[in-house]
């Protein structure tokens, strides 16, 4: 058996946005929010939400005859984590290649660069 991963997949992200968003919800939400991007079975939508429960992103209780599905880590949380995984595989554990690669590629504006500097004198001194 695989290791629970720490990460979540593009399609488990997405479902997580719904829920996060919406502090909880059924399957049959989280489906019709997809239904409105893309095709998806709901039957899919069911399986990917237990499995995220399996792997510790959502709980569930018991609602009338349904499943109500809620968080079960904060949103900053899991992204945090899932940051810090991609700037370890892609970048060797540092940072600052990807800030680099931000203002490069994606044309920071000045305002954005104030916003960063603000907040690394900010965590400087806690």
């Amino acid at each position: 058996m695989r290791p629970r991963s720490k990460t979540l997949t593009g399609q488990e992200l997405e479902i997580m946005k719904v829920v996060w968003e919406r502090e909880q919800a059924t399957v049959r939400d989280v489906y019709e929010v997809l239904l409105k991007r893309r095709k998806v079975a709901y039957t899919t939508v069911m399986t990917m939400m237990k499995i995220l429960e399996q792997k510790g992103f959502l709980r569930k209780s018991q609602e009338d005859r349904a499943y109500l599905y809620r968080p079960a880590q904060p949103k900053r949380q899991v992204i945090g984590v899932m940051v810090r995984d991609f700037i370890n595989r892609v970048f060797n554990g540092s940072a600052e290649p990807l800030l680099v690669h931000l203002v490069e590629e994606h044309h920071l504006s000045p305002k954005d660069l104030e916003e960063i500097a603000r907040l690394r004198k900010k965590e400087g001194r806690s």
